[in-house]
This record gives C-alpha cells, structure tokens and sequence, in this order.
C-alpha cells in the first residue's frame, strides 16, 4: 500500500535524477552557445570538396575556367545544404530534450500533487495496522458496517497503491526520457566540434571560390551562370497557383527577384536555395525547414508533367538544389553565388530529380 516513505522515497529519486539533470543542463551550456554561432545536429558529412576541380589559373582555355568554377559552385552548395539538414537535425534534437525535460518536470508535480493527499490518507484512513480496524470494530453499528468499511478502507489503499505506481512509472519513464536526452547531449555537442571545422573550412573555400569567379571574364561568368541556373527569363505577371497558400508563397519568392544568393542565407534580403523557399513558404503560414534535403520530403510527390505554381522543384542525386515551379517550365530559385534570384527555365539546371507539392 502507500505510504508517506514511498513517496518520499520516489521524490527523493526524482530529485536526485533532477540534480543529474541540473548538471547535464550545465554542460549543455557550451552547446547552446555553440548553435548561436550556426552549429549543427548528428549527420554524416561528406569530406570538402577543392573549389574547382582545376584552378582558373590552370585552366588551359577561357571554357575549363568557367566550368571549373561552375563546378566549384555546385560543390559548395552540396556541402552548404548539407550544413542546412544538419541545422534541421539539431533543432529535431533540441526538441527532444526539452519534451524529457518536461516529462521529469511533470512527474515531479505529480509527485508534489499526490504528496499531502497521500499523507493523509495514510494517517486517517488506513495504516494497514489493526488500530484502524479496530476503530471500525469500534465504531460501526453492524457487521454490515463493519464489512463495508473495511472494504471501502481497502479500496482507498489499492487505489493509492496504484496512483502511486502510475507516478512512479512516469518519474522511471522520465528519468530514461534524461539518460537519452543525455545521450544526445553528448553526440550533438560531440557534433557541433566536428561540423564548426567544418564550417570554417566552407568559409574558407567560399572566399576561395569568390577569388575564383572573380578573376572570370564577363562572358565565362555568364557561362557559369547558364551551368549553375541558367540565363534570367522575365519575371511573369500573373501567375496563378491553385491554392491561397501557394498563391502567397509565389508571389512571395518572385517578389524576391534579384536579391543576392548567399549560401546558408534565409532572407529577408540574401538567400540559398532552400532559405527562398521556405522564406516564401513561411509568408503563407506553412512552415518548411531551411535543408533542401529535408524540403524534397514534405508535403506529397507529384510528378513533372502534374506540376502547378507553388510546387518546389529539387536537382542532382542525392538533393542539394531546390526551387519553386511558376508555371509554363519556368521556375524562381536562388542559383549560386554571384548570380541574383532569378526566373529561368525547369530545365536550366540539368539533373532534375522531383518535385513535391507542399499547398494546393
């Protein structure tokens, strides 16, 4: 039966494992500070690729040039988008630990809630002594009486026993919820270590790169921009998606035309890929997160010749590029640096993969 010791007891188990999680929040400062710096959750990253697969400078002709920066840009974007997913897995990770943290916080107020109840119970209804039954012995004015109240004390005593089980299977189940919110404590910061190299070394290249396209010609970076997005089409008016949300989601990508591409960027002003369109999904209410990889598993296929205003668009096996689908083969997205956010053709970007239709 319960008892005030029993209570106790599970409180003071619970208030340990607290303390443990006291510790494991303490630990987890470094890690909070690391993700205001851009850190990232438990993935498999694929090794930095070089810029180029040939410096400009050993280039043999204007055309290995551009196509070496071309393909420079298409390497950063794999690894940039791969950083993206990486920050969607983290903030998956996060929200694991903070539902442990809740679920331990919320067997302890259950534990508090039973505290006095339990107590008296305990004191004035049943001991399991014989002094209790005595009273009733004592008290009742018939042996039906007596029967019914010693039933009903015994009733009173299995229904604590088994409010007091059910709390402390919540505070065990909340104290395993801790020890794997522990576990993923130490492999995220254990990431965060590995992926801020990482990123270093992306800054690193990406400043490589923009020394690299910048020693192009005019017209070896217009070839880049045909290999990494193609040449800019008029931004159409009047284009009509099959749904408010996707409505909104369009004429908010297009209202971004021609601001700069940046990798790792989710607007209000620069943008990657997959930061343009979940920065115009969000404008219609419909969260999407920044990961190309993630984005090309929402919402539900649809194949290229169903395609409607508002799908998004992904490229290359496995996905590292994302745009939106306006109608008419045309779609918005947010190319590679150095070039704007532009309109051009379905087709501009070779590799074609999928498409998913997220509203509509």
């Amino acid at each position: 039966m319960a008892t005030p010791h029993a209570l106790t007891h599970a409180r003071g188990q619970l208030h340990t494992d607290r303390l443990a999680g006291s510790a494991r929040g303490r630990r987890f400062g470094p890690l909070r500070t690391s993700l205001l710096v851009g850190a990232t959750a438990a993935l498999s990253f694929t090794a930095l690729p070089g810029t180029a697969s040939a410096a400009p400078g050993d280039a043999t002709t204007a055309d290995q040039a551009a196509a070496a920066v071309a393909d420079a840009s298409h390497q950063l974007e794999i690894v940039s988008e791969q950083l993206n997913e990486a920050r969607v897995a983290l903030q998956s990770r996060q929200d694991a630990v903070r539902a442990a943290d809740e679920a331990a916080d919320e067997a302890e107020r259950r534990l508090d809630a039973l505290d006095g109840q339990i107590r008296q119970l305990a004191r004035s209804a049943y001991t399991g002594s014989s002094a209790s039954r005595f009273d009733v012995l004592l008290t009742s004015d018939s042996a039906d009486d007596v029967v019914s109240s010693l039933g009903t004390l015994d009733a009173i005593a299995g229904h604590t026993n088994e409010v007091l089980a059910e709390v402390s299977v919540a505070a065990e189940d909340a104290e395993q919820s801790r020890e794997s919110a522990d576990r993923a404590a130490d492999e995220a910061q254990k990431t965060v270590d590995d992926i801020a190299a990482q990123q270093k070394d992306l800054e690193s290249k990406i400043a490589d790169y923009q020394r690299q396209y910048d020693a192009l010609s005019a017209p070896q970076r217009a070839q880049v921009a045909r290999a990494r997005g193609g040449v800019d089409v008029a931004k159409p008016s009047g284009v009509i998606a099959p749904s408010a949300a996707a409505q909104k989601a369009v004429d908010t990508a297009l209202a971004q035309v021609g601001d700069p591409y940046v990798w790792g960027a989710g607007g209000p002003d620069a943008f990657d890929c997959s930061g343009l369109t979940s920065y115009a999904y969000a404008a219609a209410g419909v969260s999407l997160p920044h990961s190309s990889k993630s984005q090309s598993q929402m919402g539900m296929p649809v194949s290229r010749g169903e395609l409607q205003p508002g799908d998004l668009v992904f490229f290359y096996s496995p996905v590292s590029h994302v745009g939106m689908y306006i109608g008419n083969g045309q779609m918005v997205h947010a190319s590679t640096s150095g070039q704007p956010v532009k309109v051009a053709s379905l087709d501009s970007m070779g590799n074609y993969n999928s498409a998913r239709r997220i509203a509509g």
